[in-house]
């Protein structure tokens, strides 16, 4: 039986599973892309719940990273990085509503598509940054392009990687800040959580009127860290389904797939996110799963995964997550 049927996105959701219009994201209706996530950008489309949406996302460097010679510091600015599609409306989606967003596919776009991946001054996991402050020079800028299709990266003549997409920066509008589009918080943003790909759904909470998605960050592969700052960055096609859930209240994003819950925090430093993401899956065990509070703390303990999105940007993401086959009544 197809999962989806039983998921909570199908069982709770406004259209019960039933697939609505088809629209179309097209780099050129989007027209303007957005580097922050917040109440004050102008729509670019209104969908329903159940209806589809076929995206085309831009990399993360909105392209201006065309050969292995252009060095970021010479076409990047920080923080203008990440540019997101969006703002989609969702009819009726409110405070206390909570928006899924299933995602059916991502596909490289493009004739030849390439994804790019680089080392930025001040910018990963193994070097000094405006946060971690040392008195070390920065390390090299290094671009690198990379072959890519669906049947894998290639990083090399000697190493393929396997082609694994996701989506890094998913969010609904916070309620009154507008945060740039590479920080993550509790309205979702940057998170780079490698679980965020084809045959998931993000449970996101909403806390504006329509919502506000925005989307964009695709990731042709990436390892848990996320560890020099970029993924193998890549321009998609991405399609999404999207439901909304009356009257859920949850405090931060969640993850479903076929085999395991999940959910997310963001914090710095990298243990208060990860507590973040535990508390809220004891919560909501607790309240949704029969557990008692204190068993599901311990159980975690025994059986929890802990999958780390990134250690890179201003806040970090951790989805701690438990196997559906615990959950069973």
């Amino acid at each position: 039986m197809n999962w989806l049927k039983t998921s909570i996105m199908h069982t709770r959701g406004v259209a019960r599973g039933e697939i609505g219009k088809l629209h179309e994201l097209s780099e050129e209706r989007q027209g303007t892309f957005h580097y922050t996530i917040g109440p004050y950008s102008n729509p670019v489309m209104s969908i329903s719940p159940g209806d589809k949406v076929i995206i085309d996302t831009m990399d993360a460097y909105e392209g201006k990273l065309r050969t292995e010679k252009d060095l970021p510091s010479e076409h990047l600015r920080v923080p203008f990085l990440n540019p997101q599609n969006g703002p989609i409306m969702v009819n009726g989606a409110e405070k206390g509503d909570v928006l899924a967003v299933y995602i059916e596919s991502m596909r490289p776009r493009g004739e030849n598509p390439r994804g790019t991946t680089c080392l930025i001054p001040r910018f990963g996991a193994l070097t000094g940054t405006d946060y971690t402050a040392i008195l070390n020079a920065p390390l090299p800028e290094i671009t690198r392009k990379v072959d890519l299709d669906e049947e894998g990266v290639y990083w090399s003549k000697r190493v393929q990687l396997p082609y694994k997409p996701h989506i890094g920066t998913l969010s609904v509008s916070p309620e009154i800040d507008s945060i740039n589009s590479l920080t993550p918080d509790n309205h979702g943003g940057n998170m780079d959580v490698p679980d965020m790909g084809p045959g998931s759904i993000t449970y996101l909470p909403v806390r504006s009127p329509g919502a506000r998605l925005f989307i964009g960050d695709a990731h042709a592969c990436q390892g848990d860290g996320e560890l020099c700052g970029t993924a193998v960055e890549f321009a998609s096609r991405t399609t999404i389904h999207v439901d909304l859930i009356k009257g859920w209240m949850i405090d931060w994003p969640r993850l479903e797939t076929e085999d395991l819950l999940m959910t997310i925090g963001s914090a710095r430093p990298l243990e208060d996110a990860t507590r973040i993401a535990y508390k809220e899956l004891v919560l909501w065990m607790a309240a949704e799963y029969g557990f008692d509070q204190w068993d599901a703390y311990m159980i975690l303990s025994q059986v929890g995964k802990v999958r780390l999105g990134n250690f890179v940007d201003p806040k970090y993401s951790v989805g701690a997550a438990i196997q559906k086959q615990y959950l069973q009544p």
